[in-house]
């Protein structure tokens, strides 16, 4: 027996989504109708569910299990016709993105806090995706964030837990259930973009590979893929199995994060080709034996190689990157004759072009690379086109990028993170440089000169749509640049991100750190963040 009941309640100060959905502590969300709250607000700030179909899954973190039984008992209560959920309530965040589009959903919800760490006292996000499978514009997150703030009730189902499995389908109330297997849809995409065949010569004839899927929803994925249907040697995916608090680590692909992946790709024995993906998915790192390969590189360089995959023969309709991430695809689209564009952080801005088919290619300096296939980032993906790509050209990782370099020039890239800090004290740095912007041209620091500075502000090419304060970016003569921009993914604090870069076409062979110490040191003089944050130097450098 099923009855629906409405539970009356209040707003919940601080529900603003994000550059990605909701995110905050997970004891936050387990607070009594903290969730049921969020969940309500989503579907009356998208004009209501009543009749529609849903996609519903998340990365497996700590949470995730018990926040889905909440959301289809919702959903129900609501008067979805259908949800559609990955099993055991799996679903990467590529793959929900996928299974929204191939379905014909009208959107979906996705339970993950990214590369964040999970557990009890650790993070945890939900985001609701639209019908052309990408998060939700703003729009219609500011939709959401009134509703929050004009709540007054809730619905759900009073029902038992369902069975998430099972893979088949089941009812909830007078909606329908189908619980589906979270891989299949995913992989037969992925068969249908890049030469299968080309890739298992590649594994059979020795081609050792490591992908280390960070105990995180991509491990599944990892071994369906990489090794049942490509042939690579089992085990060649490590820590392949989700955990809800991802093995205790930190589900990030990065060379701090995934340190155990760049030991092992550092070795005297290492495999050919290293990689990893984040907490849901959408991330990647590439690193090749004695070759790590920064994600601004990567795109630049599946920017100029994707025509070598079955899904991308006809070129490239253009190409996209977040203002913070380096110019080097900038440089591919111009030798290539290719609209380049340069959006916010956030994956939903790059929907518009994808969806106009101004572009087929984006990527993010976070780790982030993806294509028209879906509309968000996916790791696995860029890790099967650089699989293709070194298939076809028989090079090693290290051989492209010096080839790629050789033919480009290299653009010099790192991100400094200065992680927690105090909210007021972050705020006012960036303040206070903002307002010094106008002044800056022609400053001089140790030989380098400030050509422009600007608080970067984008208008979107498709709908007309206006994002401004969007980071400060400060260009210098010669090609080197620095971006400052307080990120919107954590959790508590303020995290500030330095993004430092110098483009050089002749010596490729410098330590980054070293190649851009001119451009630190030019940036400490003009935000003093040592002096004013109390940090001896950053956090992380990525």
């Amino acid at each position: 027996m099923t009855k629906i009941t409405r539970i009356a309640t209040k707003p919940i100060a601080g529900q603003k989504p994000g550059t990605s959905g909701l995110r905050k502590k997970t004891r936050v969300f387990m607070q009594p109708g903290y969730l049921e709250n969020f969940v309500q607000s989503i579907w009356d700030g998208i004009g209501g569910i009543k009749g529609r179909v849903l996609v519903v899954g998340g990365d497996g973190r700590f949470f995730n299990d018990r926040a889905i039984q909440t959301i289809l008992k919702m959903a129900a209560a609501s008067g979805a016709a259908k949800v559609i959920v990955g099993q055991n309530g799996f679903l990467s965040t590529p793959a929900a993105s996928n299974l929204i589009r191939v379905r014909g959903a009208d959107g979906g919800v996705i339970l993950s806090a990214s590369h964040n760490p999970g557990g009890p006292d650790e993070d945890f996000g939900i985001k609701y995706n639209m019908a052309n499978g990408g998060p939700a514009p703003e729009g219609v997150t500011a939709a959401i964030f009134a509703a929050t703030e004009a709540i007054e009730h809730y619905d759900i189902l009073e029902a038992e837990d369902l069975d998430l499995s099972a893979i088949g389908t089941a009812s909830l109330g007078e909606m329908t259930l189908e619980v589906v297997d979270p891989v299949a849809e995913y992989a037969t995409l992925m068969e249908k973009l890049f030469d299968f065949p080309a890739i298992r010569t590649l594994l059979a004839g020795g081609f050792r590979i490591r992908f280390d899927a960070m105990h995180a929803i991509t491990g599944p994925y990892a071994v369906e893929i990489l090794e049942k249907r490509l042939g690579a040697a089992p085990g060649s995916v490590v820590n392949a199995v989700p955990s809800p608090d991802f093995g205790g680590g930190h589900p990030d692909p990065n060379p701090v994060w995934a340190k155990d992946l760049m030991d092992a790709m550092y070795a005297a024995d290492a495999p050919d080709f290293g990689a990893a993906s984040d907490g849901d998915g959408d991330r990647n790192m590439i690193v090749g034996r004695g070759a790590y390969v920064t994600p601004s590189d990567s795109l630049a360089v599946l920017a100029a190689n994707a025509h070598l995959a079955q899904g991308y023969a006809g070129g490239l309709k253009g190409v996209a990157r977040s203002m913070p991430t380096s110019g080097a695809v900038d440089r591919v689209a111009a030798g290539m004759g290719l609209p380049c564009f340069a959006t916010p952080t956030g994956w939903k801005f790059f929907g518009n072009l994808l969806d106009a088919g101004m572009a087929t290619l984006c990527g993010e300096e976070s780790a982030g690379t993806g294509s028209d296939h879906v509309r968000e980032k996916d790791g696995l993906w860029a890790v099967l086109l650089w699989l293709n790509i070194l298939a076809v050209t028989g090079k090693s990782v290290a051989q492209v990028m010096e080839d790629h370099w050789a033919e480009f020039g290299r653009t010099y890239y790192s991100r400094h993170d200065y992680e927690a800090i105090d909210s007021e004290t972050a705020n006012r740095l960036v303040d206070d440089l903002r307002a010094e912007l106008g002044g800056l041209t022609g400053w001089t620091h140790e030989g380098l000169v400030i050509e422009e500075a600007e608080d970067f502000s984008y208008t979107d090419p498709v709908d007309g749509s206006v994002s401004a304060h969007q980071g400060l970016q400060i260009r210098f003569r010669g090609g080197a640049r620095v971006v400052l921009r307080l990120s919107g993914t954590g959790t508590e604090g303020a995290t500030l991100r330095v993004y430092l870069e110098r483009f050089d076409d002749n010596d490729f062979g410098q330590d980054p750190q070293a190649a851009l110490a001119p451009v630190i040191a030019a940036t400490e003089a003009l935000a003093g963040i040592g002096k004013r944050t109390g940090r001896s130097g950053p956090d992380v450098i990525t």
